[in-house]
């Protein structure tokens, strides 16, 4: 059973004032339209299992928080964020062990702030 009719609805209910129009369901994914004139794909298999991509309207490049394993350090595994730069980072804000909609609303807050997630880039790149 997918997650995404369950994931509309807590979207809808948390953020229905601070989105342009409201999210919508496709076959396959679910699309949240940003403030900026991006949009929030998300897809949702299992808790474990996702991938929640966007490309911040006007400003070039995109990002994405997935669960892919195709990188092997233990930092980026198995959840972790793919930056404008190409670089792959640790997760700041999902956890594989959270409820889909907590990972979900986690994300959009922090797009809502900061589409580029600066703040969080800017961690990574500390010694």
């Amino acid at each position: 059973m997918s997650l995404h009719p369950e994931l509309l609805a807590g979207i809808t209910h948390q953020f229905t004032d601070r989105l342009p129009a409201p999210p919508q369901l496709t076959q396959d994914a679910l699309l949240v339209p940003l403030p900026d004139g991006a949009t929030l794909t998300v897809r949702y298999a299992a808790q474990d299992a996702y991938s929640l991509r966007w490309q911040p309207g006007g400003k070039g490049g995109e990002l994405s928080i997935d669960t892919a394993p195709a990188h092997p350090t233990l930092a980026t595994r198995p959840n972790h964020l793919h930056l404008t730069d190409g670089r792959v980072v640790a997760d700041p804000l999902t956890r594989t062990d959270a409820a889909p909609l907590a990972n979900v609303v986690a994300v959009i807050a922090a797009i809502l702030v900061d589409p580029l997630l600066r703040a969080h880039a800017d961690v990574h790149l500390k010694p």
